[in-house]
This record gives C-alpha cells, structure tokens and sequence, in this order.
C-alpha cells in the first residue's frame, strides 16, 4: 500500500522537507500491517529499511544466549526506527516486535539516507536521537545492575517517557507487566507483585491506559537505594 504526502506530514523528522520532496519520497515508500506480537524488524533481515510508526505500538528487543528476551525501548506513533542501519549500512542491532495491532511506513535506507544528509536539519534530528538512544542504553545498563527487581522496576518507572497532570507524573501508555519484565530481567509474576505493592500503598494508581505515580519521592528512594526496597 502506498503512502499518502499527508501521512508524511505527521512524522515530526520530515515536517520540515518541502511539499515537492515529500511527494518523491511517498513514491518510494509503502505500508505494512503487522498483528500484535509480530516482527516487524529482524537482526537477520537483508533488506533494510527506515521504519516509521503510524499507528500502535513497538518495542525494540534482543536475547541473550539462553533464549530469553530482554525489552530495549518503545517506539510510539510518529517515531521512527532503522536510523542505525540506514547510517553505517550494516544489519540491525535489535529486534523489533509489534506489542500491539500495527501499521508501519517503510522506506529503503538507501533512499532515507539521500534525503536526511541532504538537510542539515534532519540529520541533525537523527543524530540528536543517536545520542538518546546511547544514553537511554547506558541507563538500562546501569538499571540492570540494581540489585532487586523491585528496585529495578522503581528506577524503570522512573526512565519512561512520562508527563505532569494535575500535579502528578503520569505514564501513557503504560507497558503491559509482561513489557515492563522484559526490561528488567524479571519475570512477569515478579512485576505483577510488585505493581499489588504499590498499588495497595496508593504509591501507584491505574486509570485506564495511564498510571499515576501518586508518590514519586517514595519511588526515586527506592530506586536509589535510600531506603529498602520490599521484596515483590
């Protein structure tokens, strides 16, 4: 399925390209569903593309040597994934996996790559979300070395994209418990454990697709170790 020049204009990266070059670029560009649970983007994959989320939701992910998966980041509406390929033309690093129904525009690196280095704004953009990405990697990184999932799973709270409202910091959409364990080298029953917790304690609060942190102190303490963190 082709690519419509007004869908182009909803990806923050190419609102800044020219009508004109937006029409070439949808001409090289397609769609593609995928259900939940399905891969979108494969470490062993020949053809390399840049990938740009329309609607749902995707996370990037890998697995160690005895099979287990370990969640990387989350990749939203709007967002884009592949940028590592298209730059050094090498296989991906990381998986990436549909979390839910959902549609992705796909263009050639090849093709992404002429059309970002030839706009000093756009591979500003991506070199910008590079270093993110690096820090991001670096923080789970240190995340993992925290010694108990409960304290793993406060400091995660703590790196997800969140946003004040009404004087609370709210997540949305919130990972599934599943998503959350995945990133911290847990299982989901631990997670699940732990959420009754903080839940209970009214540290957390659900509400529908967003989660309240009613307690951020509480969590920053136990994510940094001020205080013990209960065994989940």
């Amino acid at each position: 399925m082709s690519v419509s020049v007004h869908l182009l204009e909803e990806f923050p990266l190419l609102q800044s390209l020219a009508r004109g070059e937006l029409e070439n670029l949808s001409g090289h560009m397609h769609l593609r569903s995928f259900a939940r649970k399905a891969m979108v983007l494969s470490k062993n994959d020949s053809l390399h593309e840049l990938g740009f989320l329309v609607e749902g939701r995707l996370q990037g992910l890998d697995f160690t040597v005895d099979g287990r998966s370990v969640g990387l980041y989350f990749v939203d509406p709007g967002d884009y994934f592949g940028e590592l390929t298209m730059v050094d033309g090498q296989a991906p690093a990381e998986f990436i996996m549909a979390t839910m129904k959902s549609t992705v525009a796909f263009v050639d690196t090849s093709i992404a790559r002429q059309v970002i280095l030839g706009h000093q704004e756009l591979a500003r953009a991506v070199m910008m979300r590079l270093a993110r990405r690096i820090r991001l990697i670096t923080a789970q990184r240190t995340l993992l070395s925290l010694p108990t999932p409960f304290q793993r799973l406060c400091g995660l709270l703590l790196q997800l994209p969140a946003q004040p409202l009404d004087n609370l910091t709210t997540i949305e959409p919130v990972p599934t418990h599943q998503e959350l364990a995945m990133m911290i080298n847990a299982s989901r029953e631990t997670v699940t454990r732990a959420f009754q917790q903080l839940f209970a304690q009214r540290v957390l609060v659900r509400d529908g697709d967003s989660l309240h942190i009613m307690n951020l102190p509480y969590i920053q303490d136990i994510a940094q170790g001020r205080i013990a963190a209960p065994k989940a």
